[in-house]
């Protein structure tokens, strides 16, 4: 069983007093390469909670949180999963509970992000694609530079990229397929927020966001990151 938590006003300083959640760790995929090593969730003091909602010892399920999403105010930006990923086991989507999830965000500004896989995956992609057009941002997320161009030729959501450069880094890069990257500000500028910025809400950016690694396994991560670039 997948379970939830909300949390009304973020305390992250990179992500600003926003709503936030989290998934349990049920819903990660294994086609995510930081699964085991390298994710910034599984460790500091966000692990412990995340540990608490995969446990079940604390969160909610699905339709406590749809009630919280809604009740938010028409146009209020939203995380979903500071740790965890779309509902569903593994790599598998649940369709019902995502279209759920995009139901109850109508009118409000929630995005997320994926390592579903969504090449090959035609049920994936194809949930993917219709919360994006229902208006809930769920940003692809690629594993490099390639893997970036790979899921934008998809158009079926926007794009972000696991950089392997180490958090304060601007990494502003090309993909090979000339798209341009740009580096998440709030990485590397301090007056620079989820809150002020907005940039991964906007499903029909040109841009593909940039994350350089972070996180107390951010070493691992850079390095795995550059592992999947080679």
């Amino acid at each position: 069983m997948t379970t939830y938590h909300f949390t009304a006003k973020s305390r992250n300083i990179k992500t600003g007093p926003i709503p936030v959640t989290v998934s349990s760790g049920n819903t990660c995929p294994d086609a995510c390469p930081f699964l085991r090593a390298g994710c910034y969730a599984a460790g500091g003091p966000l692990a412990l909670h995340w540990r608490a909602v995969s446990d079940g010892t604390r969160g909610s399920d699905l339709a406590a949180l749809c009630d919280s999403i809604a009740a938010l105010p028409a146009g209020q930006l939203w995380r979903h999963n500071a740790a965890g990923d779309l509902p569903g086991n593994g790599d598998a989507i649940d369709a019902v509970d995502l279209f759920k999830l995009a139901k109850a965000n109508e009118g409000r500004r929630g995005f997320t992000y994926t390592h579903k896989p969504v090449i090959d995956n035609a049920h994936n992609a194809a949930c993917v694609e219709t919360a994006n057009k229902m208006g809930f941002t769920i940003n692809l997320s690629g594993n490099n530079l390639a893997h970036a161009d790979a899921l934008a030729d998809m158009a079926i959501g926007p794009v972000v990229v696991v950089q392997d450069a180490l958090d304060g880094t601007r990494a502003d890069t090309v993909t090979p397929g000339g798209r341009k990257v740009v580096t998440c500000p709030a990485t590397y500028r301090k007056d620079v927020t989820c809150a002020s910025c907005g940039l991964c809400a906007a499903r029909n950016r040109n841009a593909i966001v940039g994350f350089p690694a972070h996180g107390v396994q951010k070493r691992a991560a850079a390095a795995i990151a550059l592992l999947c670039a080679a």
